[in-house]
Order: C-alpha cells, then sequence, then structure tokens
C-alpha cells in the first residue's frame, strides 16, 4: 500500500485548500511578503492549478521599513509564477490621516491591511501562518472567520471535523484561510530544500553590519540612533518583516540542507527569537489579530 511521505501529506492537505478556496470563494487573494512561508504557499498555489496560471493576485502590504532584497525579490517572483502583485502600503493610510506614524511600522499594517481587502472586495484572505510560531496561532481553524471590522473572535470559529471547512460568510465579511496550520518551520525548510524553493537572499548566512538592540541583533538600516554601536558578523533572518524590528541570528548556515539542520537543533521560535513586535506581552499578537491583524 503506498504511504504518502510526511511532507507529500502535508503537501496534500495544503493544496486541497487552496483549491477548495478557489472553488468556493468569489475573490480570493494570498498574502506575498516574499517571506519564506508566502514563498511555500506561491510555490503549493503553482502546484495546485498547474498548467493553469494562479488564479488569484498575490497582496502585500508594504510598511516602506522593508529589506530591499525582499523587496527585489518580490518583484521577480511575481513576473516568474506570472501572478497580478496588488501594493497596499502603510505610508498611504499615514497621508492619509488614517493613522499616525510610529517608528516601526508593523503594527499600522492592520489598517492598510483591512483596507486593501474592502477596496479589492476579497473575500478570502490566505495568510502563511503556523502553529508553531505563537501561542495565538493554536488558536486558529485553516479557514478563520472575519467579522465586517475584519476582527477575530477566537470564541466565534467553526469546527472543521474531518477536514470539513465552512467558508459562508455575509457581505462585508471574509475569510482568512491558513494552509500551512499543520507545517512547522522545520517542515518549511525540509520543503524548501526538497523542492529547491527560492528565497530571499537574506535567509542564508551573509556578512552584514548589525547592532544590539533589546537584546536582540538588527540590521544596520537608516532607522539606527546614536546610542546603537554597528559592528559585522555572519548572520541570516529566520523570517522577513519590518525591518525596524526583524532581528537576525548569527549563522552559517548557506544552504536549505544547513538551515535544515539549525533549526533542527533550535529551541526557540522564530518570532519569539527574531521579532521585536511579538514581546509587547504574553497576548499581544492575540490582541492585535482581534483588531484585524494577519
Amino acid at each position: 500500500m503506498y504511504e504518502l511521505s510526511h511532507l507529500r501529506a502535508l503537501e496534500a492537505e495544503s493544496v486541497h485548500v487552496l483549491r477548495e478556496v478557489a472553488a468556493t470563494f468569489d475573490r480570493p487573494a494570498l498574502l506575498f511578503s516574499g517571506g519564506k512561508d508566502s514563498m511555500v504557499m506561491l510555490h503549493l498555489a503553482a502546484r495546485a492549478f498547474w498548467p493553469a496560471p494562479v488564479p488569484f493576485p498575490v497582496l502585500h502590504v508594504d510598511t516602506g521599513h522593508n529589506f530591499d532584497e525582499v523587496i527585489e525579490f518580490r518583484d521577480r517572483m511575481v513576473r516568474r509564477y506570472h501572478v497580478r502583485l496588488v501594493v497596499a502600503r502603510v505610508q498611504d493610510d499615514i497621508d492619509a490621516g488614517r493613522v499616525a506614524d510610529e517608528p516601526s511600522r508593523n503594527r499600522l499594517q492592520t489598517t492598510t491591511l483591512l483596507r486593501a481587502i474592502t477596496e479589492g472586495g476579497f473575500d478570502a484572505v490566505f495568510g502563511g501562518a503556523r502553529r508553531d510560531e505563537e501561542k495565538a496561532r493554536a488558536k486558529e481553524r485553516v479557514f478563520s472567520f472575519r467579522d465586517e471590522f475584519g476582527q477575530w473572535d477566537p470564541r466565534n470559529q467553526r469546527p472543521e471535523l474531518w477536514n470539513l471547512y465552512n467558508g459562508r460568510h455575509r457581505k462585508g465579511e471574509h475569510i482568512r484561510v491558513f494552509p500551512l496550520s499543520n507545517w512547522t518551520e522545520l517542515d518549511i525548510w525540509q520543503y524548501i530544500a526538497d523542492e529547491d524553493v527560492e528565497l530571499p537572499s537574506i535567509y542564508y548566512a551573509h556578512r552584514r553590519t548589525v547592532f544590539h538592540r533589546d537584546g536582540m541583533l538588527l540590521a544596520h538600516t537608516r532607522f539606527v540612533t546614536p546610542d546603537d554601536e554597528p559592528f559585522e558578523a555572519t548572520v541570516r533572518f529566520r523570517t522577513v518583516g519590518d525591518a525596524t524590528c526583524t532581528g537576525c541570528v548569527e549563522s552559517t548556515a548557506a544552504t536549505p540542507e544547513q538551515v535544515v539542520a539549525e533549526v533542527a537543533a533550535t529551541r526557540v521560535t522564530e518570532r519569539g527569537a527574531t521579532r521585536a513586535d511579538d514581546r509587547i506581552s504574553e497576548t499581544g499578537m492575540e490582541d492585535r489579530k482581534k483588531e484585524g491583524y494577519f
């Protein structure tokens, strides 16, 4: 009897979710930051609908504080996969007075995301969340219901027995969909290695000017202060986000296989180690998700 490997079973489940959404929703979109999880989602979408093109656009919420390597990679992948790119800019909401600028714009993405969903008329939005990332993620369903205000109520989620998904919603409501719900960071990297999925160069070890702040190692960008003391180190990024709050780790892992070995040995989650915005409080992520965050 033929048995699927662990990764092929995860792939099959994700492909099923992607096809289910394409078949039952009118205007889905895939959140795409250029990071490893969204890149795996795009790769899975291409596989799910091949030889037809991916039947929905990719949506990038642009804080304006991105790593240059990631923006270049995003644009190159859009061309390679022949998908339509929708960019929602936080700066537009700052200019319009909907939000006030902050040193880190990560929190401001919620307003921009909800605006983009409304303007695009998207009734389903794919996100790359995994349940090993942060405590609040474990309360999500694969189909996560959001009300007319874009808000998430963990007590108002629907059962998904036997992988049966309920996407019913009224006008103005939408569903966040998480095809990678049952993946881990290690699964993602093993899949990247097996499938030769291309990623931004910052995911692999490279020399970079960095500095220490609040127990984290941050890249030396235009957001440094006079108190920061830069130095050079060989680092890589475990996650991609706003450059003001996304840290890196010292590493010599320069290939997917080397990263797999490194991730297998670590006991600290990627967001816990490298995302300053996740250190606000024990319920920081859950509170932001209730407001409409990813």
